[in-house]
């Protein structure tokens, strides 16, 4: 995120370079930062001759290259955005020629996402040696998730609780353009300074605060039967909503997570929740349930997860309905 803070800023500044090829498996910052260029480096009365927006399916690097070499009319510079560039992944190495010389003129973007360019080859080594640039936007993980959106939120002037933050990762992964569209819808609704509660959320975005596998690996790990069950009848009646193999993979890392917690002589909060990467504010939910689930239990539980994983997706499973599933799963872990 500083990396995109300090191009946006260099390009605010007119420190414009030839060529910015935009990479990566997350799509957010690249459709952010080629929008920003699109917006911001013309001003609208040069917009007409000068700004042309292409897209990778419906043209060849020849056509690119073309468009690139022009000069602007009554204008500084011109740009040139090729969307979707991915299209070109089999051909892109023949704009290396082009790089090596650019435009002056022209600011070439290229938007390249869910690949990356081989760095050994000279497209790659051409943009970067002739002043041109390659952004790489990395998948975040999980748990880096909670932060972005709280950090996000913090520069538009919004606050989110640890909970609300999770439930939308929980149930939204880790598609930082989907989350971004909720927190927009929960913007137009809710006024600056507001902290987001996961009321907001079930209200706003349809998703329940009381039901969810957030809560559900609370239960479990609190080995509270009662809750665990009423969270797996809700998951039965909505199975869209509620795919047994994400709450699988949910509960499989948080046991694996309970593992390490137990390897761990350090039980100090920050270093627990630097360990396990987690929020600190759900360390304590990490503590008790390594409590309530000793090393040996903890291992048996990997072993059914494992096995659940595998019937969840139809192997040796006899068309049993998901809800029946997760029911017999809990009697495994809880029992």
């Amino acid at each position: 995120m500083d990396d995109v803070k300090q191009l946006v800023s260099a390009i605010k500044k007119g420190d414009l370079k030839p060529i910015y090829f935009l990479m990566g498996e997350e799509s957010y910052y690249i459709d952010k930062i080629s929008d920003f260029i699109e917006d911001h480096v013309l001003e609208e009365s040069e917009k007409g001759f000068n700004q042309m927006v292409l897209y990778g399916r419906d043209v060849t690097i020849d056509d690119i290259v073309s468009n690139a070499k022009r000069y602007p009319m009554m204008a500084e510079r011109q740009v040139v955005i090729v969307k979707e560039a991915q299209d070109l992944s089999r051909s892109i190495e023949k704009l290396a020629s082009y790089a090596a010389n650019p435009q002056p003129t022209t600011v070439l973007v290229l938007n390249y996402k869910y690949k990356k360019l081989d760095r050994r080859k000279a497209l790659y080594k051409a943009i970067s040696k002739n002043g041109g640039i390659v952004f790489e936007s990395k998948k975040m993980y999980e748990n880096q998730v909670s932060d972005w959106i709280r950090r996000v939120l913090n520069g538009q002037n919004y606050n989110i609780s640890p909970k609300a933050a999770q439930m939308l990762v929980e149930f939204l992964g880790t598609n930082l353009s989907k989350i971004d569209n909720e927190l927009n819808k929960l913007k137009i609704v809710l006024p600056e300074g507001t902290q987001i509660t996961p009321e907001h959320i079930e209200e706003n975005i349809g998703i329940s605060k009381d039901y969810n596998n957030f809560e559900l690996r609370k239960a479990v790990g609190q080995r509270n039967v009662v809750k665990a069950h009423q969270i797996a009848k809700y998951f039965a009646d909505n199975p869209k909503d509620n795919p047994m193999v994400v709450t699988v993979t949910l509960l499989f890392n948080f046991f694996s997570q309970i593992l390490h917690l137990h390897g761990m002589s350090d039980r100090n909060p920050r270093s627990v929740a630097s360990a396990l990467k987690v929020n600190p504010y759900f360390v304590n939910e990490y503590i008790d349930a390594s409590r309530n689930y000793p090393m040996k239990k903890v291992s048996y539980v990997i072993n059914v997860l494992r096995e659940f994983d595998v019937k969840s997706k139809g192997v040796g499973s006899n068309a049993t309905p998901q809800g029946d599933l997760l029911k017999e799963l809990l009697v495994k872990i809880l029992g």
